[in-house]
Order: structure tokens, then C-alpha cells, then sequence
């Protein structure tokens, strides 16, 4: 064979592959992508690593601005303890010169695990002392404490302290204060809705399902949609499944597009989180298989939407608080969940042995119930973003564990690492000591009332 022939197949395999390679990257939702990461990403960023822009810039490469376009207002929320306006004071000029943390960057890069802690931060654990090598002469109860040790459960958090500050600390110094009604608020949007419309609202019966003459509906599933809140508000099938009741724009599969015409802040919260967050980027729905964490084997190939943890047409919240979650979560925290403590007392609600809101699922926990609004007009809703308490997990204390513990246990229990896996299963058996390090704080300055 001639050198002209090798030359030529070498040129053509060269361009093949080439312009495959080419293709991956102008493929949003292509795996070969991968083939171009420098490094592992961070277990909040992995899913949605195939998707470059959401990150990179073409012009100013990975810059904060980035960041801040899915953060900002978790940290406005968090009332953020290290906001980057504390170091564009002159007076901290000198820190920036060894740590510049105005930036995201500085602290939190991706693609480098080998450096990579918990939170994504990429510097060594012990940042803290940068600027504050000097706190043990202000506070000798942290005489001695290793630099390392400042973000151990119940201490500090660099961004959200809502837990952990001083006064809050203080307000909760009894161990005995637990709150009378250990119940989570009510959910009212169904009651709201219908409050507020001027004419009353019929609820929908199975004669008015209007559906198109060639679909198959059983009639369970139509008894199940009949005594849904949809049809309570008078929405039945062509709601959902069309575009302005059109039968020729009918669809089987109902997106979270969908809901979100109604369901705005549950979508909102839904896209936010690891459920939801590939949709908010453009990419296909996050399935089981893609996870870190340890799946149900039979559901790997599921994708995940609104539906699949509410039934598109009952809607049982009941379903989606427990059954939904184990349904896909295979991992020794939720494999615990049934032969916990939490579960009893949701199975006695389920029983109808408790009130409503006493008993304790994952969503309890996990999906937590919010109150907005005002104290006339208060609007309970639930926080969709699965992952918005998750990290650190001190951010669950104030909106869950304190709906039915004391603080001190609560910390305790988070702090407790064999107890998160055994799902809460038993006691902590470790006292965290920052309650009793502000009470001395504060009788040392003669504050104590």
C-alpha cells in the first residue's frame, strides 16, 4: 500500500474523530462531554457538569457572577456571615492580600478533588485562621481548638450562622424548652385559592373529565382525579394535557412546565434543588442512575418530574412524603427510616392515632413547610428544594428539628454521624458545647438575664 493511501486514511480517521469530538462539545446534553472535564466535580455541580456554560464564560472564563446566578439569594436568605462587601472594607485590605474572599472562586474551585472538602471548598481546612489566628485572647473558651475544628457540627459555618450565632444561642439556652405543639403548620393553598376567588368554586365531577374520545381512562383513575384538589378547583384533564382546551395539542406526558403555571414556587424550589436542576440547565431530567448516592437497583432509569414523586392524578401528598423517597433511595439513612422513631409517629398520623402534622417523614425533614406571609394572612408552602437544608446540616435546625426538639438536642444529633445514618434511631452520644460556652460567654459580661 502506497504512502499516499497511509497518509490519506490518516487524514480521514484524524477528521472523523475530530469532528466527532467537535460535536460532543457543541452537544449540550452529550456524554463524550465528559471526555473534556480536567477533573471530578463537586457532589453540587456533578450533575450538571456536562452543561460548561452553566460555569464558564467564553470571555471571563469561572467568575462569581456565575455562582451568584443560582446562590445570591440563598445567601441574602442566610443572612450570609462573610458577604464580599465585609471585605471590600479598607480595613481588611490587608486579609485580602492573604485570602481574597471576595471571590467564590478563591475558596470554592471544581475539577480538583484531591483539594476538595466538604461544602466544595478547595482550601485547606483549617482558612479560618487567615483572620482570626488571634480569637483565643478574646475568647479563651477557645483555647487550644485547632483551626480544623471550627466548622465541626454545632461551632461555625463560614456563610450561614442563623443556628449557630450568639443570640440565637442564647435564646435557647434552656434544655427544657420544647415546643408545646410538636406539630409542622398546616397546609392551606387549596383554602387560599379558593378564598380568594369571587365566585365560588364547583368542584368537578367524573362527567366533566374532557378527555379525547381516543384515550383510554380507567375508572380508578378517573375516581382518583375527581377527588383531587385539581378537581376541587375545577381543572380536569384538557388542563393539563393541552394547550387551551385544543384536543389536537393533546400530550400524554405532562412536564414540570405544566404545573409550574400554577405551582410556581413549588417548581421554582423543584428546579433549584438535585431533583430539578438539569431541567433549569436545559438538560435531560435527572434519573436515578446519574446519582452518587446509593439507588434502588429497579429504579435506575427513572426520570424525574413533578409526577414522579406526586401521582399526576390524585396527588397524594401522603405518597410523595415517604413511599416516593424510598422508592428510588437505596442508602442507609433512608434504608433506616422505617424502624425509626420518626416513622411510628407518621404511621400514627397515617392511622389516624395523632393529629395532622405530628407525625414525621421525609419530607418532614427534607421538604420542610414554610410560613410566608403575614400573621392575619399567614401562607403555608412547601420548600421543594430538597437539598436548600441539607449543607451544612445546622441549616435544619431553625426551620425542622425545633418544631419538636430543644436546641441542644438538636445539635447534638446533628453532630452525631452514626445518628444520621441510623436515621435518628437512638440517642446522640456526644453533648456539643457551644450552649454552654455562650452561657459562660455572656456571665462573664455580666449579660446574663
Amino acid at each position: 500500500m502506497s504512502t499516499t493511501v497511509y497518509i490519506s486514511a490518516w487524514v480521514l480517521l484524524t477528521l472523523l474523530i475530530g469532528s466527532s469530538l467537535a460535536a460532543a462539545l457543541l452537544t449540550e446534553d452529550g456524554s463524550w462531554k465528559s471526555a473534556y472535564l480536567p477533573g471530578e466535580t463537586t457532589h453540587g455541580h456533578y450533575q450538571i457538569e456536562l452543561k460548561c456554560s452553566a460555569c464558564h464564560d467564553p470571555e471571563s472564563g469561572v467568575t462569581s457572577k456565575s455562582c451568584l446566578e443560582c446562590h445570591e439569594q440563598e445567601l441574602e436568605d442566610a443572612n450570609d456571615t462573610h458577604p464580599a462587601s465585609k471585605f471590600n472594607d479598607p480595613t481588611n485590605a490587608a486579609r485580602l492580600s492573604v485570602l481574597d474572599a471576595q471571590n467564590c472562586i478563591s475558596c470554592h474551585k471544581e475539577h480538583v478533588p484531591h483539594v476538595t472538602h466538604s461544602m466544595g471548598v478547595s482550601l485547606p481546612d483549617d482558612f479560618c485562621f487567615h483572620c482570626h489566628q488571634e480569637i483565643a485572647e478574646d475568647r479563651p473558651s477557645h483555647q487550644g481548638m485547632a483551626f480544623n475544628t471550627c466548622q465541626t457540627s454545632g461551632c461555625h459555618n463560614y456563610h450561614d450562622n442563623r443556628a449557630l450565632n450568639e443570640n440565637f444561642l442564647r435564646k435557647h439556652l434552656e434544655a427544657a424548652e420544647v415546643p408545646e405543639a410538636q406539630t409542622v403548620p398546616t397546609r392551606n393553598g387549596l383554602e387560599r385559592y379558593l378564598a380568594k376567588q369571587k365566585q365560588p368554586v364547583i368542584p368537578l365531577t367524573t362527567a366533566e373529565v374532557h378527555y379525547p374520545t381516543n384515550i383510554e381512562a380507567s375508572d380508578e383513575l378517573i375516581a382518583d382525579w375527581a377527588g383531587s384538589a385539581h378537581a376541587k378547583v375545577g381543572l380536569n384533564c384538557s388542563a393539563c394535557h393541552t394547550q387551551d382546551n385544543d384536543m389536537a395539542t393533546w400530550q400524554n406526558a405532562v412536564s414540570h412546565n405544566t404545573c409550574n403555571g400554577c405551582h410556581e414556587n413549588e417548581t421554582a424550589g423543584f428546579l433549584q434543588g438535585m431533583h430539578g436542576m438539569r431541567l433549569a440547565q436545559g438538560l435531560s431530567p435527572m434519573s436515578p442512575a446519574m446519582a452518587r448516592l446509593p439507588m434502588n437497583p429497579n429504579s435506575l432509569h427513572a426520570e424525574l418530574s413533578c409526577s414522579s414523586c406526586h401521582g399526576p392524578h390524585d396527588a397524594d401528598v401522603r405518597v410523595a412524603a415517604v413511599e416516593s423517597c424510598l422508592k428510588c433511595h437505596n442508602d442507609e439513612h433512608s434504608l433506616a427510616y422505617r424502624q425509626s422513631p420518626h416513622a411510628q409517629l407518621w404511621q400514627d398520623e397515617l392511622d389516624g392515632k395523632l393529629p395532622e402534622g405530628s407525625g414525621v417523614s421525609c419530607a418532614t425533614c427534607h421538604l420542610p413547610r414554610e410560613v410566608h406571609g403575614s400573621r392575619k394572612s399567614p401562607q403555608t408552602r412547601v420548600q421543594h428544594n430538597q437539598n436548600d437544608n441539607l449543607r451544612p446540616n445546622e441549616k435544619m435546625i431553625r426551620g425542622v428539628c425545633l418544631s419538636c426538639h430543644d436546641l441542644q438536642f438538636s445539635l447534638d444529633a446533628m453532630h452525631d454521624a452514626a445518628e444520621i445514618q441510623s436515621n435518628f434511631s437512638s440517642s446522640p452520644d456526644h453533648s456539643v458545647e457551644s450552649l454552654e460556652m455562650v452561657r459562660k460567654w455572656f456571665e462573664s459580661r455580666g449579660n446574663q438575664n
